[in-house]
């Protein structure tokens, strides 16, 4: 398992939170999870790539400290930089602990702050913690304390470890109908140069006019692909078939690439498999062409493949496991 802290205070000696994650980190480290820890203030001027350290992580803790008014610049540069360039279907399975502390007021609308931020952008909210520490001594000195926030780090790590599920949230359903960008893969300084482009008028048009001319050129050249890859994985899941004896179920593969949906048809030692459309599938999988072609050439398999995050699959579990047996590759 491993848990990325994103630190968004100044780093004063003095810092309650500091303090926090210090007795958080060493309760983490007994319990064997790797922990790594990015101080944005040091980080200033990479922040906005900061959101593909996210990819490897299990699960986040975003700490702030609140000195005079809201969760501070560089938590949110970084919780900007997440909504621009951030993986959103990684994020979407990524478990985040509020953590903030206050030395004046303000320090329960800092970690509500914090976690709506984070049910936006599709991740999952872990129950966080708050406090106002006025003098660093009162925090030190108190066993009570210290309990609380060892519980807490020991609260995240099982939230984790037995993917604890969440309640669906309004921020969330409000995200998916208006609010979600496109992800985009460019820089900060790509997205403004990208910006220049699209504001003169006539670069713009010379594109139009060249995506025209590449449409025409190839569309023949498309027709025919889909001629010839009308049988395409069919053979090689027939010749791999391994049937089970009792075994019977219905697929449906929708591979982004094709018009319709690959259908497979077993039951027991008989198996069917086409383009086309049907009905009352058991599992229905969503897939791009060339995660498909890993798995019939052997390089993944289905199981490994939705694990990793590259394909999506509705219904049963099970049942999409039952794949790799039936068809060895």
């Amino acid at each position: 398992m491993k848990i990325n802290i994103y630190y968004g205070g100044r780093g004063l000696i003095d810092d309650p939170t500091l303090y926090v994650l210090e007795k958080m980190e060493d309760v983490l480290d007994e319990l064997h999870v790797t922990v790594e820890t990015f101080r944005l203030h040091e980080l200033k001027n990479g922040i906005t790539t900061l959101p593909q350290t996210l990819k490897n992580a299990d699960g986040i803790i975003l700490a702030t400290t609140v000195e005079w008014y809201g969760i501070g610049g560089f938590m949110q540069q970084f919780l900007d930089a997440c909504w621009l360039y951030g993986d959103k279907e990684k994020i979407s399975r990524i478990y985040m602990c509020p953590i903030v502390m206050s030395t004046t007021y303000g320090e329960q609308d800092g970690k509500l702050n914090l976690a709506t931020a984070w049910e936006i952008l599709g991740g999952l909210s872990c129950d966080g913690l708050c406090g106002y520490i006025a003098d660093m001594s009162i925090l030190e000195d108190n066993e009570d304390y210290l309990r609380i926030i060892e519980k807490k780090a020991e609260n995240l790590y099982r939230t984790i470890n037995q993917k604890m599920p969440c309640l669906p949230a309004s921020n969330q359903a409000i995200n998916q109908k208006i609010s979600m960008p496109r992800n985009i893969d460019l820089t900060p300084q790509e997205s403004e140069q990208l910006s220049q482009y699209a504001s003169d008028d006539s670069y713009v048009q010379r594109q139009k006019a060249d995506i025209q001319e590449l449409t025409s050129l190839f569309r023949d050249m498309m027709g025919n692909n889909e001629k010839d890859n009308e049988n395409e994985f069919l053979e090689e899941l027939k010749t791999h078939f391994k049937p089970q004896a009792g075994f019977a179920a219905k697929y449906k593969i929708v591979i982004e690439e094709k018009k319709k949906p690959l259908v497979i048809e077993v039951d027991g030692a008989k198996l069917n498999c086409f383009y086309g459309e049907g009905s009352n599938f058991d599992v229905e999988i969503q897939v791009n062409r060339a995660s498909m072609a890993g798995i019939i050439t052997g390089a993944v398999t289905f199981q490994r493949l939705f694990m990793a995050g590259d394909m999506k699959m509705k219904g049963d579990f099970k049942v999409l496991r039952s794949l790799d047996e039936i068809f060895i590759f």
